[in-house]
């Protein structure tokens, strides 16, 4: 299975596929979180591509995404 490795000004570019997901491994989904952890992106859009990137392998492929719950756990917020 080839490894994938998205930079991030991609995403938007990439449909998220289920092949897409299935490229995935240990090294670039922890590409993917560092990423995130580091919340350096040239847009906020970017960051949220990488988000829902990370989310779809949490819900298909989670074995991959154990250790980077924290960056897809949504805090609750009031709207008030």
């Amino acid at each position: 299975m080839k490894s994938h490795n998205i930079q991030p000004n991609q995403c938007s570019k990439i449909k998220i596929t289920k092949e897409l997901l299935n490229t995935f491994d240990d090294k670039s989904t922890a590409k993917l979180a560092e990423r995130l952890e580091n919340d350096d992106y040239p847009s906020p859009f970017e960051g949220l591509d990488d988000w829902h990137l990370l989310r779809s392998l949490a819900i298909h492929r989670p074995e991959l995404t154990l250790d980077y719950h924290h960056l897809i756990d949504q805090e609750p917020f009031d709207e008030d």
